[in-house]
């Protein structure tokens, strides 16, 4: 992955936010839109490519495109660190191959106090049942 090719390859569209702010939210483009094209990057390999593709796949559009908005700050700028940031994150965890689970084996203790809480079950259920008296 070269970050510094896929920071070029970042498309940006500003526009007006929604919400609270009274006047000044009626005036400034102050949102910001990242797009970044996953099929026709240069700056990932192929197998990155499928890799993301598979793990992003709900929050793709249908040419393959990923598409973020930021509009928490007030400022342009500040949403545009925000919204790169999150982009590289995304990135970041889409790439990480997670760790295959190796299942560990059951301790000895473990395996007798499973036993012993059987038997208690076991006993306190026998008790219940009415006596048998036999036959006279």
């Amino acid at each position: 992955m070269d970050k510094k090719q896929i920071h070029r390859e970042l498309q940006f569209k500003a526009m007006r936010s929604s919400g609270a702010g009274g006047q000044h939210v009626n005036k400034v483009s102050s949102k910001v839109e990242l797009t970044f094209n996953i099929p026709a990057s240069e700056g990932l390999s192929d197998t990155e490519k499928q890799r993301i593709l598979l793990k992003l796949h709900s929050r793709l559009t249908n040419d393959g495109a990923l598409v973020l908005q930021c509009d928490e700050a007030r400022s342009q700028h500040r949403n545009k660190d925000l919204v790169v940031k999150r982009f590289f994150d995304l990135l970041k965890k889409a790439l990480t191959i997670p760790k295959k689970r190796k299942p560990s084996k059951r301790t000895k203790s473990s395996i007798e106090k499973r036993l012993r809480s059987k038997k208690k079950t076991a006993e306190k259920k026998a008790k219940r049942k009415p006596p048998d008296l036999g036959q006279y």
